[in-house]
C-alpha cells in the first residue's frame, strides 16, 4: 500500500511546525518520493540528525507504507 504525499507533508509539519515541505513523487507510484524540508529545527544539527528527525516524524511508515524517500534537509538562510 502506498502513502500519499499529503500524508508525508502532514506528518512532517506536525512534528516540525515551522517546516516548509516540498514533495515530489519520483515514479508516479506513491511509493518513491523526494522531499525537500526546510526547518529552523535543523540548525546546528548534522545531516544524519536532521534525517533522523524526519524519520521520527514519519512514525514508522518508512520502510512500510513508504518504500523510498530521498531527503534534502535544510535550515533557513
Amino acid at each position: 500500500m502506498a502513502m500519499a504525499a499529503e500524508e508525508i507533508e502532514r506528518l512532517v509539519k506536525e512534528a516540525l511546525p515551522d517546516s516548509q515541505v516540498v514533495i515530489i513523487d519520483l515514479a508516479g507510484d506513491g511509493d518513491h518520493y523526494a522531499a525537500r524540508i526546510t526547518s529552523e529545527a535543523f540548525r546546528g544539527k548534522s545531516r544524519v540528525q536532521q534525517h533522523q528527525m524526519v524519520y521520527a516524524a514519519l512514525q514508522g511508515h518508512m520502510g512500510g507504507t513508504l518504500h523510498a524517500l530521498k531527503l534534502e534537509t535544510l535550515a533557513p538562510k
